[in-house]
């Protein structure tokens, strides 16, 4: 009998959550519905977006990087991957909803959109989330300046402030940006990111060091440690 009464108050237990767990739901997803509402909320997603999308890019480029590059234990090359994630993953929610919120602000102050609105969002998220000079804003920012370098140079050419080019730019532009990464490796490599420097000694310098055929063909580099 009080076998059968506890599965019966169990179940009603089980029902009554689920219950409330639907009714939960219900009611989120009518407030996501509301238009009045809908601002704020895109400046949420906008941070939800920009946290995920920072993880998913950052993840697998800091773990390729740090275990190719990096001496240190598994502890720390996995601590190294989730610093770097954690701090791609902030900043880039952190601009999005610094951003869209200015970018609303303006348009409740005036009423409507503008370009220059959207400028000076991104300059005051700019400033207040990638003015830091650490190496994860270094990429980002460097990364973002040659693609905005190209988009200008492109946009010059549609308002026609530039001739259109008869012929393709593009191997001049492979040529000039080899020919000077090259030469600021090989001459001035202190002025050159931490990580491109690590990449290009590895292309270009390791190679000229090997031993015999492990170190030349099938490792980079002897392994010190196994034989002491």
């Amino acid at each position: 009998y009080f076998s059968n009464e506890a599965a019966s108050l169990l179940t009603i237990k089980i029902m009554g959550e689920k219950n409330s767990l639907e009714t939960l739901i219900y009611t989120v997803n009518a407030l996501l519905k509301k238009q009045k509402y809908h601002t704020a909320l895109a400046v949420l997603k906008g941070f939800r977006n920009g946290a995920v999308y920072g993880a998913k890019i950052r993840a697998p480029h800091a773990l390729v990087m740090t275990f190719l590059f990096k001496n240190g234990s598994l502890k720390d090359k996995l601590q190294a991957i989730a610093q770097a994630t954690y701090i791609h993953a902030r900043n880039l929610a952190c601009f999005v909803f610094t951003y869209k919120g200015l970018l609303a602000l303006q348009h409740y102050l005036k009423g409507r959109n503008s370009q220059v609105h959207s400028f000076l969002a991104a300059f005051v998220g700019g400033w207040l989330v990638f003015g830091e000079n650490n190496h994860i804003n270094s990429q980002i920012n460097m990364y973002l300046l040659s693609r905005i370098l190209f988009g200008l140079s492109r946009l010059a050419v549609e308002k026609g402030y530039i001739p259109e080019p008869k012929r393709d730019p593009f191997p001049i532009f492979g040529a000039l940006v080899w020919g000077i990464v090259l030469w600021l490796f090989e001459y001035h490599r202190h002025t050159l990111q931490p990580s491109l420097q690590s990449s290009m000694t590895y292309l270009y310098d390791d190679s000229n060091i090997w031993h015999d055929i492990t170190d030349f063909l099938v490792y980079n580099k002897r392994n010190t440690s196994a034989g002491k």
